[in-house]
């Protein structure tokens, strides 16, 4: 077997175990950061939270797709042998069902990012503005609008690659890479403008905020009260900020790419970007639950009293004498731990100190 044979047989089985372990990482673990929005949700049935769970689905469903990217590759040796155009049509389809939910994630960001910037500059509209209607008609038209762009290609020749087929199911192998890039970078390239001026504008809120409450004076306890609920919105674009900063650092690079891609033709840069940049840009999908479970305060207190719940379900069907160990010494309750427990179940929601 000559080396080109080799190489064209060890290639996508590689991609296929990368892509395999990637999806079992991003949809385990949206499914037990959302499972945990979920019950937040319920609790506190706040607008926010809609936005969050929603992201939570979306990237669940890419790690959905990804999985039917690595069975492409597992059956390439098969898949070559049958005919081309419904080898390029499945392959279309998969790639459609991994970027199509990507779309929505992107956009969830933006509405979260939307959502917390209209809290901080319009606190009064924006209470009159949310409500449930118009977060299912804006996450419905996030839906709808990113599978009609990620199912194009499907249905528009013009957007499909022109070579034939070769059995690897890969990004530019079926689709029209001057188009695609046009095409997706139409929606990348505004929503980072947006993305900037909303984060500039909320700094210089910021600044002229802390301004303001200096002059009112230190001693003041109304001073101290504006001070206090200052800090809170700007706490609350924490875990925004840090989504965000994720969100440019892993997708950047493939879009930047893709523009240089179109300028230099010569530079044959189709390889970097779907075998390495593109999947960069997916960890996005695992990044942003680990986001909220590490730097969102209600998530983890949520994580923990799940991951309680399953612990003492464990012991109570354990044999006695493994609870007779469990019990011997039993946990002291401190000051903390009970301030956490009574913030868990007893606090009402509060719309500043989310993201905290």
């Amino acid at each position: 077997m000559d080396q080109p044979t080799v190489q064209s047989e060890v290639r996508p089985r590689v991609m296929g175990f990368v892509l395999t372990f990637s999806a079992l990482l991003i949809v385990s673990t949206n499914l037990l950061v959302g499972s945990a929005l979920l019950k937040l949700l319920l609790k506190r049935g706040c607008q926010s939270w809609c936005f969050v769970l929603n992201l939570a689905l979306a990237d669940t469903l890419v790690g959905v797709g990804i999985t039917g990217l690595a069975t492409e590759d597992f059956n390439n040796k098969f898949i070559q042998h049958r005919s081309g155009y419904i080898g390029k049509t499945r392959c279309l389809l998969r790639m459609s069902f991994v970027t199509s939910p990507c779309m929505v994630s992107i956009l969830t960001m933006f509405l979260i990012s939307l959502d917390r910037y209209m809290a901080i500059k319009m606190p009064l509209r924006y209470s009159l503005m949310s409500g449930k209607g118009r977060t299912a008609g804006s996450l419905l038209a996030v839906w709808i609008s990113s599978y009609t762009m990620g199912f194009l290609p499907v249905v528009v020749p013009q957007l499909q690659a022109a070579e034939p087929y070769d059995g690897f199911c890969a990004f530019f192998t079926v689709t029209h890479d001057i188009a695609i890039i046009v095409l997706y970078s139409l929606l990348f390239f505004p929503v980072l403008s947006l993305f900037t001026y909303m984060y500039l504008d909320i700094l210089k809120i910021a600044c002229v905020h802390h301004e303001q409450i200096s002059q009112i004076g230190q001693t003041s306890s109304r001073a101290e009260d504006s001070h206090h609920g200052h800090w809170s919105h700007v706490k609350a674009l924490r875990t925004v900020g840090v989504l965000v900063g994720c969100f440019l650092v892993l997708w950047s690079p493939f879009f930047v790419v893709c523009i240089v891609h179109l300028l230099c033709r010569e530079c044959d840069l189709k390889g970097v970007l779907e075998n390495y940049l593109w999947l960069l840009g997916l960890l996005n999908s695992l990044i942003n639950p680990l986001v909220y479970a590490c730097w969102q305060k209600e998530v983890r207190l949520q994580l923990s009293n799940m991951f309680s719940c399953i612990t003492n379900r464990l012991l109570s069907a354990a044999p006695p004498s493994v609870m007779e160990r469990c019990h011997s010494s039993p946990p002291v309750q401190g000051k903390k731990t009970l301030h956490m427990t009574k913030y868990l179940y007893n606090e009402p929601a509060c719309l500043t100190c989310f993201y905290s």
